[in-house]
């Protein structure tokens, strides 16, 4: 595991994360990332949103594939990203309900909408910071640099899977879920943490790979 000294050489790319808007950031060592075949599992029983992005499960890299990657990486920046949203605890139950749901009334229908039209805004800024700092770190001597956000992408309003090339990929990056990293234990490593079920205005998560 790196020392304390040894990540002080990296306090621009924290100071920048924080400039940006992170509400946390940190430097640890690669070794740290937790990658389980299980989160991904989690992907494909669990999220509407599995196989309709190229970011995504099953097009993603796979977790030991990834696995072998992050062994070739000696640090990461981690990054927490809080929303502007405060999240009522009315809403953050609707949150969990079927769209289609009959119960739903529209004033509930109009709640959901809106929050995941300002989540979707929040997602795209860290989805921009992880560039910025990616890029930064490329031009500070480490040019195998390599960024991912959480969720899936929300670059195109409709990937085109079928053609399996995505058309934006110098502004797409693959989620940290669908390569299998935990993001709470490696949160958790770093002496961060993320609030599960969501309180107040929700956080999620980034990461840069520094090689």
């Amino acid at each position: 595991m790196k020392t304390e000294i040894d990540l002080t050489k990296f306090d621009f790319l924290k100071n920048l994360a924080m400039e940006l808007g992170a509400s946390a950031a940190k430097v640890i060592s690669a070794n740290e990332i937790i990658v389980e075949h299980r989160v991904v599992l989690k992907c494909k029983i669990g999220c509407k949103h599995y196989g309709k992005t190229l970011m995504c499960p099953p097009y993603s890299p796979s977790v030991d594939d990834f696995k072998k990657t992050l062994s070739e990486y000696s640090y990461a920046l981690v990054l927490k990203f809080k929303s502007q949203v405060d999240v009522s605890p009315e809403v953050a139950k609707l949150l969990s309900k079927n769209e289609n749901d009959p119960s739903l009334t529209k004033e509930m229908h109009e709640k959901i909408h809106a929050f995941w039209d300002s989540w979707k805004k929040d997602k795209l800024k860290l989805l921009k910071m992880v560039r910025d700092l990616e890029k930064a770190a490329m031009n500070k001597g480490y040019p195998l640099a390599l960024g991912f956000t959480t969720g899936s992408c929300l670059v195109c309003e409709k990937c085109d899977v079928e053609k399996k090339v995505c058309i934006h990929p110098t502004e797409a990056r693959y989620t940290a879920q669908s390569v299998g990293v935990n993001i709470k234990q490696t949160l958790d490593n770093a002496s961060m943490s993320i609030l599960f079920p969501m309180k107040g205005a929700p956080e999620t998560f980034g990461l840069v790979l520094i090689d």
